[in-house]
């Protein structure tokens, strides 16, 4: 095997940067970038796409806020209501419950408007430290790591941390990756965890972080190229 090159932090991101911009964004930094990004839509878009691929949870999503956007509209709306227009959605019936109850509580205690507060977050009923700090990221800028399957496995992959659960991910993370990629990490590693770097059968051959990857118990793809099927 060739002799890696050494893994420099900045240099991945830069890389990523590139080889992710043609693919679409994770369904949570698009809604954002479409104008979905208060703390509100962030943590209820996140709680829809659970269990859910971006390519249903997205328009899911923005089906919702087109009727509301606001906990105090969401508290217009029945249970029922909510769970028709998110009926695509993986767990329907239940988000459609905890999405009626977290806005009718911001509503009673929190005058309408959910504080960017992790403990607040952390306190709905069903909602995890990795959608409060997904959310927290893309809605408040506050410097959290959301470590999903893809953050887990690609930087374990790398050789940058070696761990065995997502929580252990994020521990590592947090005392290695510099505070200034903690939110865009996911939002890079999640499209280029589908596209490249991806769970079976991992598109070495067209990875421009090749040079620097250890390849982690992945064995027998250096040639493989784009064309490879997941």
């Amino acid at each position: 095997m060739t002799e890696k090159q050494p893994f420099e932090i900045d240099e991945v991101i830069d890389r990523l940067r590139q080889v992710v911009s043609q693919f679409p964004k994770a369904a949570m930094f698009e809604l954002a970038a479409q104008g979905y990004n208060s703390p509100f839509e962030q943590l209820i878009s996140c709680i829809i796409s659970i269990r859910t691929y971006d390519e249903v949870s997205l328009p899911t999503a923005k089906r919702l806020f087109d009727r509301a956007r606001t906990p105090t509209e969401m508290v217009r709306l029945s249970v029922g209501e909510i769970d028709q227009l998110i009926q695509k959605s993986t767990y329907h019936d239940a988000k459609a419950q905890q999405i009626r109850d977290i806005a009718d509580r911001i509503v009673r205690e929190y005058g309408g408007e959910l504080p960017c507060d992790e403990q607040v977050f952390l306190s709905f009923k069903g909602v995890g430290a990795k959608c409060a700090h997904l959310a927290l990221g893309i809605a408040c800028q506050q410097p959290y790591i959301s470590v999903d399957v893809h953050v887990h496995r690609v930087t374990n992959r790398w050789g940058y941390v070696q761990t065995r659960t997502p929580e252990k991910t994020l521990k590592a993370l947090e005392a290695k990756l510099p505070q200034q990629y903690w939110i865009e990490i996911n939002a890079l590693l999640v499209p280029f965890g589908k596209h490249i770097c991806t769970g079976n059968a991992p598109k070495c051959a067209s990875c421009p972080l090749l040079s620097m990857c250890r390849q982690v118990r992945v064995e027998g793809v250096e040639n493989r190229g784009v064309g490879s099927r997941e």
